[in-house]
């Protein structure tokens, strides 16, 4: 069992317009919406792979059914803790001209102290359970930045592993605890060292310091680039592979959840790798937050290139 944790839930809606001119009427030409949250991602992701998942989310009274719905619909295990108000609904507006995605999000329903209790016990009683526990995404006005740490402080105990996939305080903050997997983008490693990382050889140091510091595995997505992920033993590179890209939202989730199924099936780095990157490219050929037919991920598998970076010149 894997289990993915999202404490700011959403509705995904998604508009598409010609050209995106600030300040004056942009008519769509195209709209979906999609009940969604990055921990509600990777858990039909992971379904969708075939592996037994579960998704524990705060659940506004007012509309938390679609959530629990679309969890249902897609065989995923749906838990939670009730919250008043609305879920949020975070706006992805497509510039069709540039293939540009601007995204609008809201905070979210606000929580209090004992619904934080209440989470944070049904998250332990889960993780006991669960061979990895994924917290990914962000958090509701009222969670401190320190809340998942201390939910892997709680569950250190348990033979789970922990994927964290956060920023800014969040992460930092989650470090300290010593995740197992964490799935930062260049730009927020670049935040955590304070350094700039024009190479893929910067990249890669900066990943191993936080390994030193910890971490098992630490993968860095890298946009347009590709993707890296190190260990203590290797980093490995994979290329973008050149496909028709329709949204770049969720892409992270599948990757963590490629990664995730992966090392739970006991798959070598280099194949866990591929199986992340496999997800990630198949969940920008969907649209809106459509995340991935289990078809493309497995036609991409043999297209995805994994290479050391210690053979690649000049990185």
């Amino acid at each position: 069992m894997i289990t993915s944790v999202c404490l700011n839930p959403a509705i995904d809606r998604t508009v598409s317009v010609p050209a995106l001119e600030p300040g004056a009427l942009n008519r769509v030409t195209a709209s979906r919406s999609d009940a969604g949250g990055k921990g509600v991602n990777v858990a039909v992701t992971l379904a969708r792979l075939g592996e037994k998942a579960a998704c524990l989310a705060f659940l506004p009274r007012e509309n938390g059914r679609l959530v629990e719905e679309k969890l249902k619909s897609e065989g995923v295990e749906a838990a939670g803790v009730a919250l008043e108000g609305a879920i949020r609904t975070n706006l992805k507006v497509l510039d069709e001209s540039k293939g540009e995605i601007t995204e609008i999000n809201e905070s979210g329903a606000p929580v209090n102290a004992a619904q934080l209790r209440d989470m944070a016990a049904l998250i332990e009683r889960r993780a006991e359970k669960s061979e990895f526990l994924v917290l990914s995404g962000s958090l509701p006005p009222g969670c401190p930045a320190s809340f998942y740490r201390e939910i892997m402080e709680r569950v250190a105990r348990f033979s789970c592993r922990v994927a964290l996939d956060a920023d800014a305080a969040r992460l930092r903050e989650g470090l300290k605890a010593r995740p197992f997997l964490i799935k930062p983008n260049r730009h927020e490693l670049m935040e955590l060292t304070g350094q700039p990382l024009p190479t893929l050889a910067d990249t890669a140091n900066a990943a191993r310091a936080l390994i030193e510091g910890g971490v098992k595995l630490a993968a860095v997505s890298m946009g347009g680039e590709g993707a890296l992920i190190v260990s203590a033993e290797e980093a490995l590179f994979a290329p973008r592979v050149d496909v028709t890209a329709r949204s770049t939202v969720g892409a992270g989730d599948a990757m963590i959840a490629g990664l995730t199924a992966g090392l739970r099936r006991g798959l070598p780095l280099m194949e866990t790798f591929r199986l992340g990157v496999a997800c990630a490219t198949a969940s920008v050929m969907s649209e809106g937050t459509g995340l991935i037919d289990r078809a493309d991920v497995d036609a991409l598998l043999p297209r995805v290139q994994i290479i050391p970076v210690s053979e690649i010149p000049n990185s």
